[in-house]
């Protein structure tokens, strides 16, 4: 019980071990390489970026149960978190 009246206080002090052991091991020579950035822009002022979703659109039938089903599962978690 002492641990969990002092939490705070072992909090910091593991924190403040944790900084200082990272801070011993890494040293900046042993330190990988920073990694390059990597453009991958395609818009530039006279070209808009253009993003195509190859998907087959649904059908009305198939908007409608599909509805249906997210309007169930809706109604179902509000009832479970009821209980």
């Amino acid at each position: 019980m002492n641990v969990l009246k002092n939490f705070e206080a072992v909090f910091a002090v593991a924190l403040g071990v944790a900084v200082s052991a990272a801070n011993l091991v890494g040293s900046p020579e042993t330190a990988a390489p920073a990694a390059q950035a990597i453009s991958t822009s395609v818009a530039t002022p006279s070209k808009m970026a253009v993003v195509s979703v190859p998907a087959k659109r649904m059908t009305a039938l198939e908007k409608q149960r599909s509805l249906e089903d997210e309007r169930l599962l809706a109604k179902q978690e509000a009832t479970r978190n009821r209980i």
